[in-house]
């Protein structure tokens, strides 16, 4: 049922408030609502929230997003974890709508003095409504007043800015005694008729409003829920490695050996000093030897191959048993330990399948789909075969499989897993992950989920309302400027209230044919862009020497795939040759902890650039709010021009839009290159010229140009 003063179109809400909106602490986002009302009065809308601990914070005023929209907004920013609650208040507002009609009755001398006492009577009223319990008796005395509360103005003298705020002090009590000097103004007869309505026409009168709104017909919308996470579930970096690949000897003769999680240790400073957060290990448990695959995915694999960790579960155990050759459960732990010790977290690969040897195969064979010929069917992407694995069937046994997931995640959570990537979430039923997410938050909030489903839009924007955390996305396939920037649009805005993307560059399962073509520079094209686009952004190991060979043409696969063999690299000497794209990375990340504009997802936007291969990226978040102007300070600014073409070199106008950026249309600024150390006077039209191979990209800082 529609409320005295309609409110529609609440947001952020997801799907009609069946499942929370999401934000994480101390992120800003936007509480906007269409709200309207019959006829020509005023009306005005505001926000309150309400805290995971039940208290309710104080109405938020909200501003019309433009004139004549009805579309009302308001940024928050939640600054604790838990489940919080809003609602949108809206009401008619009289004093608006009385200011209306005075600013074209009074100068015209029309009802000057009915006008004049319309409208002190509105502001006795607004400070009727300031709380007594706020204005306290003084102690030891009272302050004279007027008969009618407020501080006596001089016959004759208008009541300026300075005057309303001196005396009157921040407390609701000078708040209220501000309030009735107002209406002592509007009444004095002594004065110009456009001295009197001069007061209800000042900055501080307006900022007075906005914390003691006047309002009638006041209208609630119903309360919805924002679910705040801790922030690694919205900012991180992440690298993908293999542990069994740190460490690992391949001899000339093919004799191979596994590294361990001692060995792979050694590898976690250069990757903290790359200035990641977050290190993803693919699955570190047995690997069966039913069907298992060789390289380059044969299925006849050598004596000492590995055989793929997606193949899960042998005779040493299944998804609670880490793999012989890496070690012990002790290793582990240590490991997880040596990785908080650098300040990064680890995240595990929770891949719920088997190998044709996992102990689930024989303790519970009704968890597998049988075929006609008596054989339980392994998985299949056609024309993809995946003879080594077996999928689980969730509806042959739902209690017995959910309990025992259960178990598997809460066995890693006690050993310092606090960051799952799920493996093909899409596979398995959606009411199963919205089951198992809900049951850890309820327990572990802190937990965190990443989705990785490649698959159709519904499906994957689905899982990320139901509960996961952070969701893989289309950005390896967008290289278009088209692509590129609807996408991301997409991404920041439109499922931005439930849907948070990690922008993997590369994964051991895609290497894009931008990748395989474009040398160097694609390299650090997408780079840069997944850096400053997203909050959170990932790269697979072997990223920083450019490898980029497919096993065939027109494959996204690797050649010698990590997949299914070791791959020892030799980090010190490409770094050493200037081969390595590490110093870059290093560079981006550091950039990226220093600024927090970076660590935003709503705050993207792109701006008009006359070339099709560049696009220009900006990210505001602004500083503090300054009440005579009613805006917000410039605040830190990040602007990024990238040439998406890895061959050839372009030019460029770039158009900005200004006011996004926080800064007027006609104003002059400097912007910093944080890849070329150069800086640049700016305005709102700009020329560039980049060259992918010596620079492909501007990554800059916006500050006020020098006087």
């Amino acid at each position: 049922m529609i409320g005295r003063i309609p409110i529609t179109d609440v947001h952020p809400v997801v799907d009609c408030g069946q499942w929370p909106a999401k934000a994480v602490a101390g992120e800003t986002f936007e509480v906007s609502a269409t709200v309207f009302r019959e006829g020509h009065d005023a009306v005005a809308a505001g926000v309150v929230l309400t805290a995971p601990d039940g208290r309710r914070g104080r109405l938020r005023r909200m501003r019309e997003q433009a004139p004549g929209t009805d579309r009302w907004c308001v940024d928050v920013c939640l600054p604790t974890e838990g489940d919080w609650l809003f609602r949108v208040e809206a009401w008619s507002d009289p004093i608006a709508t009385w200011l209306h009609d005075a600013e074209i009755k009074i100068p015209r001398g029309m009802d000057v003095d009915l006008m004049c006492e319309e409208g002190a009577r509105l502001f006795e009223r607004a400070a009727k409504a300031v709380r007594q319990a706020d204005c306290p008796a003084p102690i030891g005395g009272t302050t004279p007043r007027a008969r009618n509360g407020h501080t006596p103005v001089r016959p004759g003298t208008a009541r300026t800015s300075e005057q309303v705020r001196a005396g009157d002090g921040e407390s609701a009590c000078g708040h209220r005694a501000a309030l009735l000097t107002i209406a002592a103004t509007l009444r004095d007869e002594d004065l110009d008729p456009r001295a009197r309505l001069s007061i209800a026409q000042l900055p501080e009168t307006a900022s007075l409003l906005d914390a003691h709104p006047l309002r009638d017909l006041v209208t609630r919308s119903r309360p919805r829920k924002i679910r705040v996470d801790r922030r690694r579930a919205l900012y991180g970096s992440w690298y993908e490695f293999f542990p069994r690949s740190e460490g690992a000897i391949v001899s000339e003769s093919g004799v191979s050996k596994s590294g361990t999680l001692q060995t792979a240790a050694k590898r976690l400073p250069a990757i903290a000093r790359m200035g990641f957060d977050v290190v993803y290990l693919p699955p570190i448990h047995p690997i069966g030897e039913t069907f298992r695959k060789g390289r380059n995915n044969t299925l006849s694999p050598e004596p000492d191959e590995p055989g793929s960790p997606w193949a899960i579960g042998g005779e040493d155990g299944g998804h609670d048993a880490i793999h012989p050759d890496l070690g012990t459960i002790e290793d582990f732990d240590l490991f997880v330990g040596r990785t908080r010790e650098l300040g990064m977290e680890v995240a595990l690969d929770l891949a719920l399948q088997c190998s044709p040897d996992h102990p689930w195969v024989k303790e519970h064979p009704e968890w597998f789909t049988i075929r006609a010929d008596g054989t339980i069917a392994y998985a299949e992407n056609p024309p993809k075969k995946y003879q080594d694995i077996y999928p689980i069937n969730f509806d042959k046994d739902p209690e017995g499989i959910y309990a025992e997931v259960k178990r598997v995640v809460r066995h890693w959570m006690d050993h310092g897993v606090r960051i799952f990537r799920v493996d093909n979430p899409h596979t398995k039923p959606v009411a199963f992950w919205e089951r198992l997410l809900a049951d850890v938050h309820s327990t572990d909030p802190d937990v965190i989920f990443l989705a990785e489903a490649f698959t159709r839009p519904p499906m994957m924007r689905t899982l990320a309302k139901v509960g996961f955390h952070q969701s893989y996305t289309y950005f390896t396939w967008k290289n278009s400027k088209y692509d590129v920037e609807t996408y991301l649009s997409e991404l920041a805005h439109e499922t931005s209230a439930y849907l948070r993307p990690n922008l993997f560059v590369n994964t051991p399962d895609i290497l894009h044919e931008y990748l395989q073509h474009g040398g160097l520079p694609a390299f650090k094209i997408r780079a840069v862009l997944a850096a400053v686009a997203s909050p959170t952004w990932g790269v697979y190991s072997g990223y920083e020497l450019s490898e980029n060979i497919p096993v065939r043409p027109g494959s996204e696969e690797y050649l010698d795939s990590e997949k299914y063999q070791y791959r020892p690299r030799d980090w010190a000497t490409a770094e050493r040759e200037g081969r390595s794209l590490a110093p870059f990375i290093t560079h981006l990340n550091l950039f990226r902890r220093a600024h927090p504009a970076l660590q935003e997802l709503r705050n993207l936007r792109f701006h008009r650039v006359d070339q099709p291969d560049i696009v220009c990226i900006s990210k505001r978040l602004p500083g503090a709010y300054d009440p005579a102007t009613r805006r917000h300070g410039m605040g830190d600014v990040v602007l990024a021009v990238i040439n998406l073409d890895p061959h050839h070199t372009h030019e460029a106008t770039v158009e900005l839009d200004l006011p996004a950026l926080g800064l007027d249309w006609n104003a002059e600024f400097v912007v910093d290159d944080e890849l070329s150390g150069e800086s640049y006077r700016w305005r709102q039209s700009n020329y560039v010229r980049l060259d992918p191979h010596i620079q492909p990209a501007h990554v800059l800082t916006v500050r006020a140009a020098p006087r």
